[in-house]
């Protein structure tokens, strides 16, 4: 249990780096002109990715939940690769990274990297991630109970940031 939770304490490491990143990017993009929409989902994806690190731990210790050798390193393997995954999205998007949904209009839409083969690959680092940082010690009910509502939170994730880069990136429309 001392190892998994080292590991659940990483990732959470890992979220505060990207928020580090995304508070430095909110003031390039807010200084260019940068519009903010999905204000309303936002406390909620917060909410549930902290549900994510705490509902994993607690299930784990609470329920008795085992290390099953096999499919835990194969879920540690997920888990290594959704941070990869992240890590190339918020390389590749550069100062238009953020967690929070802000356009900069007039901004080409970036087509490099992880975008050249998926629209949105960052959600699913965070859809491999959420199912399999739980799963690594065999707490299913988060990982069952993360997919669902995360699920639902992406459909309104992703119609509201295709939605805002639909406008930023529609002819005519400059900062």
């Amino acid at each position: 249990m001392i190892w998994y939770t080292a590991l659940v304490l990483a990732v959470a490491a890992e979220r505060l780096a990207e928020l580090a990143v995304a508070l430095r990017n909110t003031r390039w993009s807010r200084a260019r002109g940068g519009i903010e929409t999905g204000r309303g989902h936002y406390p909620a994806m917060v909410a549930l990715h902290t549900a994510l690190l705490v509902g994993a731990l607690a299930e784990v210790r609470l329920a008795g939940r085992p290390f099953l050798p096999l499919f835990g390193w194969t879920m540690v393997a997920v888990v290594v690769a959704a941070q990869a995954l992240r890590w190339w999205c918020i390389r590749t998007l550069g100062r238009q990274w953020n967690t929070r949904v802000i356009v900069v209009p007039g901004l080409p839409l970036v087509t490099g990297g992880p975008y050249r083969w998926l629209r949105h690959p960052n959600y699913v680092a965070v859809a491999a991630e959420g199912l399999a940082l739980p799963l690594v010690h065999g707490a299913w009910v988060t990982a069952l109970a993360f997919t669902a509502l995360n699920s639902v939170l992406m459909a309104v994730r992703i119609r509201c940031e295709d939605g805002a880069l639909a406008l930023a990136t529609a002819p005519g429309v400059r900062t």
